[in-house]
């Protein structure tokens, strides 16, 4: 694995199919990376998690499933904290174009919730479109000074 100048290693950089089969890949890619950095079980969880919502978004909102469109996982591991960034094929959205999920009409929605937990579970969020196709989501989760 090469290290950048932040000491950060690509531990993964790959492209899956847009199928709900690998959401569950990349969850059990990203989890058992994020174990070997030392996250604590809770942690994991929220890890899990966020991975799950950002590559439901891909497969489902952006690529709709078709087998033409692909996902890219990627993970970069630096010094207290891991870095995955997931991108689809689709038509890409902005941010501010998202309805608020916490706002009375959008309450009883099925859904809308994915990006809010993101947000929640992770340390930072970047939400881009990239370029003309795509929209790519890049989540950091730093390992706390105690461990946990």
């Amino acid at each position: 694995m090469a290290e950048n100048q932040a000491g950060e290693k690509v531990r993964i950089d790959e492209t899956l199919p847009s199928e709900l089969e690998s959401v569950d890949a990349a969850e059990e890619t990203v989890v058992g990376i994020a174990t070997e950095a030392g996250f604590p079980e809770d942690e994991l969880h929220r890890i899990g998690m966020a991975v799950r919502e950002a590559m439901v978004n891909a497969v489902v909102h952006g690529n709709r499933y078709s087998a033409r469109k692909k996902v890219r996982l990627r993970v970069l591991e630096g010094p207290g904290r891991i870095e995955i960034t997931i991108g689809d094929e689709g038509e890409g959205f902005e941010m501010e174009t998202v309805p608020d999920p916490l706002s009375e009409e959008n309450l009883l929605r099925h859904s809308g919730r994915g990006l809010l937990l993101i947000q929640a579970f992770m340390d930072a969020v970047d939400v881009r479109k990239t370029g003309t196709v795509g929209t790519e989501i890049t989540m950091v989760k730093r390992l706390s000074a105690s461990g946990g």
